[in-house]
C-alpha cells in the first residue's frame, strides 16, 4: 500500500474578485449592456467568490495591461509562444511554493509532474531538481494534457511506484496557469470556461509507509471509466492563440448518468459499501457538476462541503483542485477521524470519469 504523507499548495498573489474578472471579460468583448448583465449573472451563478492568477491584467485598466496589449480589443492578441513564455516564467516559482509548504522533504526517488496548460523541454521536472538540489538521479515522469483528472494518474504512478519499491519517496507536483488562455470569443464554451478557471499548484509526498508525526492518506483503491458519447462535450485544444477548451452544458448530465456505476465499481473492487464512505473530495469542475453528483449519489450539499469551499475560494484550477479538496479534508480536525473512508472523483476530456479511496490513518 501507498500513503499520501503531506499536501502542500499554492496560488499567485494576484487574487481577484468574480465580478471583477467579469468586468474585465465584458470590456475585453466588448459587450453591449444586454450582454454584460447575463455574463455577471453567469460569474454570479458558479458561486465562485474569488480567483488566482500569474497575471496582473484582470485587476487593471486597459492602459496598465502588462500581458495583454493596451488596445481595446486586446490586439495583437498573445500567441501560444507568448502564453508558453509566460507557463515557463510563473509555473516553477508556483511548485516550489507548494514543495515548500510541504514540510522538510525526505530524499525524493522520483517525481511525477502534473500539467494541461503549459509544456516546454527541459522541463519542470529538472528546473525543480536543480532549484531544491535535490539528486540528480530521481527518476522522472511527465503526465500532460489529461485536465482536470491529471491528478489521479499522478498519483495511480506514484501508487504503483511504491508498491514496487516500497522504500520509495515520491514528490507528485500539479501545476495550472488556466487563466493564461484567456478565449477572446462569444461562444458559450468559452464564456463558461472563463468564468471558471483559476492557476494553483500542489505537491504531494507518497511513500510507502505512513507519517510517524502526522494523519496521512492510505491510496485504497482506484477505478477509471471512459464516457465516449462526451467526446466532444469537453476537449481541450492547442490553438494559434493559447489552449481552447469545449464545455458543454451537456457534461453535467453525462457525470449525472455514469458516476453512480463508476463509484458502485469502484467500492466493490475494494470490498467497501456506500455506508462505509464518511467523506467526500469530488473535482469542483463547477456548481452543476457538483451538484449532479449530490443526485446521484444521494448526498447532501453538506456532504459536499469540501468542494464548494475549495469552488468559492479559488475557482477551478484543473487537476491540482481536487488535490485542494484532500488538503481541506485532513485539515478539519474536528470532523476527521481515523480509519474513515473518502471518496473521491474527477472528470476531464474523453468523457473521462477518474475515482478512488483513500484511508485517514
Amino acid at each position: 500500500m501507498s500513503f499520501i504523507n503531506a499536501i502542500g499548495t499554492a496560488v499567485p498573489e494576484n487574487c481577484f474578485p468574480q465580478i471583477q474578472i467579469a468586468e474585465f471579460m465584458a470590456s475585453a468583448l466588448q459587450m453591449n449592456e444586454y450582454d454584460q448583465r447575463r455574463l455577471k449573472a453567469l460569474y454570479r451563478s458558479t458561486k465562485i467568490n474569488q480567483r488566482y492568477s500569474v497575471l496582473t491584467d484582470y485587476g487593471k485598466t486597459i492602459d496598465e495591461y502588462e500581458f495583454y496589449p493596451n488596445t481595446l480589443d486586446l490586439e495583437p492578441f498573445p500567441s501560444i509562444s507568448q502564453r508558453m513564455l509566460a507557463y515557463k516564467k510563473y509555473a516553477l516559482p508556483l511548485c516550489l511554493k507548494a514543495i515548500d509548504n510541504l514540510g522538510t522533504l525526505p530524499d525524493i526517488t522520483h517525481i511525477i509532474t502534473v500539467s494541461c496548460t503549459g509544456m516546454y523541454a527541459p522541463g519542470l521536472d529538472i528546473e525543480i531538481i536543480a532549484s531544491l538540489q535535490l539528486n540528480t538521479t530521481i527518476q522522472r515522469t511527465a503526465i500532460n494534457f489529461m485536465g482536470c483528472y491529471g491528478a489521479f494518474n499522478g498519483l495511480k504512478m506514484a501508487d504503483v511506484i511504491c508498491k514496487a519499491n516500497p522504500t520509495a519517496k515520491v514528490l507528485v507536483i500539479c501545476v495550472e496557469l488556466c487563466t493564461l488562455h484567456f478565449q477572446k470569443k462569444m461562444d458559450e464554451d468559452f464564456l463558461l470556461s472563463n468564468a471558471l478557471f483559476a492557476d494553483g499548484a500542489a505537491a504531494v509526498l507518497v511513500t510507502g509507509t505512513p507519517s510517524a508525526t502526522g494523519q496521512s492518506l492510505a491510496l485504497k483503491s482506484f477505478f477509471c471509466d471512459l464516457y465516449l458519447e462526451g467526446k466532444q462535450d469537453m476537449a481541450w485544444q492547442v490553438a494559434d492563440f493559447g489552449f481552447e477548451m469545449t464545455l458543454t452544458s451537456y457534461i453535467p448530465k453525462l457525470v449525472k448518468s455514469g458516476i453512480k456505476a463508476l463509484t458502485d465499481k469502484l467500492l466493490e473492487n475494494c470490498g467497501l459499501m456506500t455506508q462505509d464512505i464518511s467523506l467526500y473530495a469530488m473535482h469542483p469542475g463547477g456548481k452543476a457538476i457538483l451538484e449532479a453528483i449530490e443526485t446521484a449519489l444521494s448526498i447532501s450539499v453538506e456532504d459536499n462541503r469540501y468542494a464548494y469551499q475549495i469552488l468559492r475560494d479559488y475557482g477551478n484550477m484543473s487537476s491540482a483542485t481536487v488535490l485542494f479538496v484532500l488538503k481541506a479534508i485532513i485539515e478539519d480536525i474536528a470532523n476527521v477521524r481515523k480509519n474513515q473512508h473518502i471518496l473521491s472523483c474527477a472528470f476531464g476530456p474523453g468523457l473521462t470519469l477518474e475515482s478512488m479511496i483513500l484511508e485517514i490513518v
